[in-house]
């Protein structure tokens, strides 16, 4: 989602995006897949060269370094990785158990479970996703990414509480 909405590296407060590891190796599959990302053909070149721009961020060693430590054990997070004054990543070596069975995907498996377990939201673009979550009465707050900002203000009124 970050390489499609690049307002997301451009929020008015500081983030923390909580990324579980297995989305960062998915980023190669999407760079290679012949599948397109994005409807438009101009828009996918777009979106695919962000994602090599996320590739090679996460590949580079110091990053790399950080990156290594978070995989030593499950759950484990690797070190704040700062993308500019105001986005941090910090990766996370989810382990995804099965326990929705087969109604999500391991990776919103693990999505899920990353939230519940640091206590933080999760920001989605699919509608699918978001109504398998209400539907099936998981415990998690959700945000649209059209409620982006909201989602930041939100986030900054509970923390100041």
């Amino acid at each position: 989602m970050i390489a499609i909405y690049g307002q997301l590296l451009l929020p008015k407060r500081p983030v923390e995006y909580r990324i579980p590891y297995t989305t960062v190796m998915e980023l190669y599959d999407m760079k290679d897949s012949p599948e397109p990302v994005m409807p438009e053909k101009d828009d996918d070149a777009h979106v695919k060269q962000k994602i090599g721009e996320m590739i090679a961020f996460f590949e580079d060693p110091f990053n790399k370094k950080k990156l290594e430590r978070a995989l030593i054990a499950p759950w484990r997070e690797s070190p704040p990785l700062p993308i500019n004054e105001n986005v941090t990543f910090v990766v996370v070596n989810t382990s995804e158990n099965m326990q929705f069975g087969e109604v999500f995907d391991p990776i919103e498996t693990e999505v899920i479970l990353l939230a519940q377990r640091m206590e933080s939201p999760i920001l989605t673009d699919q509608i699918e996703f978001q109504d398998k979550v209400i539907q099936n009465g998981i415990s998690v707050q959700l945000f649209d990414i059209d409620d982006f900002e909201f989602a930041i203000e939100e986030a900054a009124e509970t923390s100041e509480r």
